[in-house]
């Protein structure tokens, strides 16, 4: 019987022991990331452990994204802590304002095809958009990998998802996570790894690539990961990675179920408050007045997004009372945004353009916190009850397009409704 992807790249790093699915394993690990809402956890295990050498060290990235910049003096120490521990130890460190996590690592070269990476944030699933295996971890498992380079794994059961036709302009990625997670619910590929494959994948940009394999979290993936290609492997040459090492599954593999989606029949969809699992079609949800937009994180936060927003507000203003928040998944972005002259466009029609980072869409620093009773459209990647700071606001979800048609219209919009909607990369 042959294996899936996340079968042969966990066999690959466990002295080549061929493993298959609910088998138990220490393998080694090619990278490690701790994000700054984890790193207390990590440092203080690290001083338990009272560990004389930390070997692995030079292989992870310390990222200051969550408590960016700190809101209070206890996030401040944490991150002072940070940068002293990657300077004696040789950690690569991104500082306030770098970006997202998820973002910062693949933007670094960090990793390649066919590596495992983790990560102290179930979103690590992102890098199985580059045919790694990228999964989350807590900080004190972390502590253990930059001691020994290992880290324990059940290899997962898989889910084939085979993504057949090609989205319409003005569909995303995120339609069809939000699809799935109407149909399989929010619990339904728990402990599982999602296999991506199909036309419709081919077709999509990285960008779209790395939404589909971060919002795998929502639906509970243990991991998510999809084949490379030439559009892989020039992206990551582009960002100084090193040489791939493809991954394909075995065509007699094993899963746990098969699923088919003709994603070029999917409409835009959003989630309804508070459970990401609600999910309908933009029309199905009526005419919902919305009071904010968030278009960012670590799912949406990324330049076709903004280029998306752009298309759609181009020359006009928001709708009167509508307030929108833009957060670039990294200072890269935003730079790019600026060039493009995405960033003014945005600014022209009313948004307001934040950091880089993670805070806002936890509502950590405060930067989008809704009255009671108002609605939010966001692109995050969740919607529980005050996950932006105020429990008695609404939080519906959306592609990026579909924020930025809402917030031009005041109400939950269609984006292939309005001008610059069917917006797609070419």
């Amino acid at each position: 019987m042959g294996a899936t992807m996340v079968e042969k790249i966990l066999s690959s790093h466990a002295l080549d022991r061929q493993l298959r699915a609910g088998d138990v394993v220490v393998a080694s690990v090619d990278f490690a990331m701790v994000h700054d809402g984890r790193a207390g956890n990590a440092l203080k295990m690290i001083e338990k452990m009272n560990a004389k050498a930390l070997p692995f060290a030079h292989r992870a990235a310390f990222v200051v994204d969550h408590f960016s910049p700190p809101p209070n003096a206890e996030a401040a120490n944490t991150h002072a802590a940070m940068r002293s521990f990657a300077a004696a130890h040789g950690a690569r460190l991104y500082d306030v304002g770098s970006g997202i996590c998820h973002q910062v690592l693949p933007e670094g070269g960090h990793f390649t095809c066919g590596d495992i990476v983790v990560g102290t944030d179930t979103h690590s699933t992102t890098y199985g958009a580059f045919n790694a295996l990228g999964t989350g971890v807590e900080g004190t498992d972390l502590s253990a990998v930059l001691a020994t380079g290992k880290a324990w794994f059940r290899v997962p059961e898989t889910i084939r998802v085979e993504l057949s036709g090609r989205l319409a302009p003005g569909v995303w990625a995120k339609d069809i996570t939000l699809h799935m997670l109407r149909r399989l619910g929010a619990e339904g590929a728990n402990y599982r790894a999602l296999e991506y494959v199909g036309s419709a994948v081919e077709a999509m940009a990285i960008d779209d690539r790395m939404t589909l394999a971060n919002h795998a979290a929502e639906l509970g993936a243990k991991a998510a990961i999809l084949e490379a290609d030439a559009k892989t492997e020039a992206w990551l040459q582009a960002h100084g990675a090193a040489a791939p090492r493809p991954v394909r599954a075995d065509a007699d593999a094993h899963y746990a179920e098969v699923i088919g989606i003709d994603a070029g029949s999917l409409a835009p969809q959003v989630a309804r408050p508070h459970h990401i699992d609600q999910a309908v079609s933009v029309a199905e949800a009526g005419t919902q007045r919305i009071d904010l937009a968030l278009i960012g994180t670590c799912t949406n936060g990324r330049l076709d997004d903004l280029r998306q927003a752009a298309a759609v507000l181009r020359g006009k203003r928001i709708a009167p009372g509508v307030r929108m928040i833009v957060t670039p998944a990294s200072r890269a972005i935003y730079l790019q945004a600026l060039r493009e002259g995405l960033i003014e466009t945005l600014a022209q029609a009313g948004a307001s353009v934040e950091p880089a980072g993670c805070g806002t869409c936890v509502g950590i620093t405060g930067k989008l916190i809704a009255g009671d009773g108002e609605v939010i459209v966001s692109s995050a990647n969740r919607n529980f009850k005050g996950r932006l700071g105020n429990p008695r606001a609404q939080i519906w979800i959306a592609s990026s397009a579909t924020v930025a048609a809402s917030a031009l219209t005041g109400v939950l919009t269609d984006p292939r409704g309005v001008a610059g909607g069917d917006w797609r990369v070419q």
